[in-house]
């Protein structure tokens, strides 16, 4: 009795219905396939979602390390002001620089330790970093100028900054005032 229920249920079905039926089936039938609809034919096409996103390359590790070392690190240090009498002013910019590489993580949130590491940060924030870092050795190659930047960019991800003593706060807002806006 059921079967002729079924039977007449499938007859009084538009073809429209019958279409939206599938469809629901065959999305019910596998986890982690995904239907589409191809555009050229107007075919229903299944695939794996889960294979393609495991099977994307989110990070080079080469290239961050080309990123990282041959960039962002080697221009700081072929540009910024060499010397010990320059240590504490190329330290509050290496501060300044990985807040924003370490995504606002400060040592001073824990007590000297970042619990972070910038060099392992993603690959667009150190593409992002090393564009101003390299405009700035275009354009002035002025020290403030180049703190003012990473200062903006982190202020622009509401990260904060690096907490000093009286005597460093005062260096770091005197480089502040001095850098270009």
């Amino acid at each position: 009795m059921s079967n002729k229920k079924d039977a007449k249920k499938q007859e009084s079905l538009s073809s429209e219905d019958m279409e939206r039926l599938e469809l629901l089936q065959k999305a019910n039938q596998k986890i982690g396939r995904q239907l589409t609809i191809n555009s050229e034919t107007g075919n229903l096409e299944e695939f794996d979602e889960l294979k393609q996103i495991i099977s994307k390359e989110f990070e080079n590790p080469e290239e961050k390390y080309q990123l990282y070392y041959n960039g962002i690190r080697k221009l700081l240090i072929d540009y910024l002001p060499k010397g010990k009498e320059f240590k504490q002013l190329r330290d509050i910019i290496y501060d300044e620089k990985n807040v924003f590489l370490n995504l606002g993580k400060k040592k001073s949130d824990n007590n000297g330790i970042r619990k972070s590491d910038g060099r392992m940060t993603y690959q667009p924030v150190m593409n992002e970093i090393l564009e101003i870092i390299v405009k700035w050795v275009g354009e002035s190659q002025n020290p403030f100028d180049l703190y003012r930047a990473f200062y903006d960019l982190n202020e622009k991800h509401n990260y904060g900054h690096e907490q000093y003593d009286k005597s460093t706060l005062n260096i770091a807002n005197a480089m502040l005032s001095l850098g270009k806006k």
